[in-house]
């Protein structure tokens, strides 16, 4: 049975689709499911923003054919791990679990790199380019975490 790990942020056009990206080109896609949702609906059906798209691709990853979606309960049922990117997101995603079951399959991600300490990612999207980098290599740390921790 393939593992399936959601990365969710505010609009899904610049950090969990990146998050998503990374994960992905770092897994065996038979053995790991990765996609990404936003906890808003402004960017449903829209590609990622041409600053994570062009910093995707510095890096030697293609997300162009991503799709913004809004995260639901629904989720729930399909992922095995969801990642957030920010201490709003995790309420916001906290709020619709029904049971501690899918309570305990949310975490911030990077948890794993700073366990405990409830770090943001900094929403690159109002700012300049410098913070998409930025947000990559912090998300690369910790995609690289997580294929350790979960063996994937």
């Amino acid at each position: 049975m393939k593992t399936k790990i959601l990365m969710v942020c505010l609009g899904n056009i610049c950090r969990s689709p990146l998050a998503e990206g990374i994960l992905t080109a770092m897994i065996n896609p038979d053995n790991v499911a990765v996609d990404s949702a936003g906890t808003g609906n402004w960017h449903v059906g829209d590609k990622p923003d041409k600053r994570s798209i062009t910093v995707a691709l510095k890096n030697g990853i293609d997300i162009t054919q991503q799709r913004g979606k809004q995260f639901s309960t629904y989720d729930y049922e399909i992922y095995d791990h969801i990642f957030v990117m920010d201490a709003t997101n995790y309420s916001d995603v906290i709020k619709l679990a029904t049971s501690h079951t899918e309570k305990a399959k949310v975490s911030m991600i990077l948890d794993e790199i700073f366990p405990g300490e409830a770090v943001d990612v900094p929403d690159p999207y109002y700012g300049g380019d410098t913070g998409f980098d930025n947000v990559y290599a912090m998300l690369y740390t910790a995609c690289e975490k997580i294929v350790s921790r979960l063996a994937i």
